[in-house]
């Protein structure tokens, strides 16, 4: 695996290259993002990633600072998926000069959810994969389920700027117990990476009661959200929406077809999880 820091060498390296997959990372590598790179392997040649991690999508009382920072574990781990380039800049080679030209996704779906309660959350995130993208230049890219609005936003992005790539959607990954792998999960102290899988627990109790039809999405969403009060969490939003768009569903959606997704994000100590299951 060959680790380039600059664009130019980046650029260099893929002359000519015409089927380059690619997967965008913060680094501090799980499973969940080695199975990303060999979802790429099966859509493109060669597999490219970079680790990243973005100033811009942090807000100014989040972790940046302390981000989990693995860089050589994360090598190791690449090369033995087959990578063959992974690209490393650090913020004077993306961000040369203050990056005043920004992505500003439409509010309807920047602006709710994650969008909600992390201001500037997806600003930050378009940016910067519009710009790595701008490096690469891929014919694919795989983004995971797990941060369902992401992969929407970027998705939806792509095709109004008409870029050439096709976004990949790749399964959440989760632990034998239920857990999304997240490099957040980290911060768990054992007594709430024993309680986490409850959030998962709770999102399918909600995917039950949608499916049974006998009460309204707000009840439902109403139950959720103070079931997980009950058990120390402090949630954000558990919310029923459209899978199409994140908007919320018709008030008849229970009496129709309509593919739903229930996303939910909550706080278990000073981790914040997020976690979704469609419908």
């Amino acid at each position: 695996m060959k680790v380039v820091r600059s664009i130019e060498e980046l650029r260099s390296q893929l002359l000519g290259q015409l089927r380059t997959a690619f997967v965008p990372t913060m680094g501090n590598l799980h499973a969940g993002h080695l199975s990303l790179m060999r979802l790429a392997a099966r859509h493109g040649d060669p597999v490219v990633a970079s680790i990243f991690v973005n100033r811009l999508q942090f807000g100014p009382k989040e972790d940046f600072e302390s981000y989990p920072r693995t860089f050589d574990a994360d090598c190791d781990k690449l090369s033995k998926e087959g990578v063959y380039v992974l690209f490393a800049p650090d913020e004077r080679e993306l961000y040369p000069e203050p990056q005043e030209y920004r992505v500003s996704p439409p509010a309807a779906l920047g602006d709710t959810l994650e969008g909600e309660f992390r201001p500037g959350f997806f600003v930050g995130v378009t940016t910067v994969v519009l710009k790595l993208f701008s490096c690469v230049q891929p014919r694919a890219a795989v983004f995971g389920k797990k941060d369902y609005q992401q992969l929407m936003i970027v998705r939806n992005m792509c095709r109004q700027f008409s870029l050439p790539c096709e976004i990949i959607a790749a399964e959440t990954v989760r632990a034998d117990d239920g857990l999304a792998l997240s490099s957040r999960n980290g911060y768990l102290s054992d007594p709430e990476r024993r309680e986490a899988p409850a959030l998962f627990r709770t999102l399918n109790e909600v995917r039950e009661k949608v499916l049974a039809r006998d009460l309204s999405f707000a009840a439902i969403e109403q139950s959720a959200r103070a079931a997980l009060v009950h058990r120390g969490w402090r949630p954000d939003y558990v919310s029923i929406r459209r899978r199409a768009d994140l908007k919320l569903p018709d008030s008849d959606a229970a009496l129709s077809e309509e593919p739903l997704v229930v996303l939910a994000a909550a706080h278990l100590g000073k981790t914040r999880l997020i976690d979704n299951l469609e419908i």
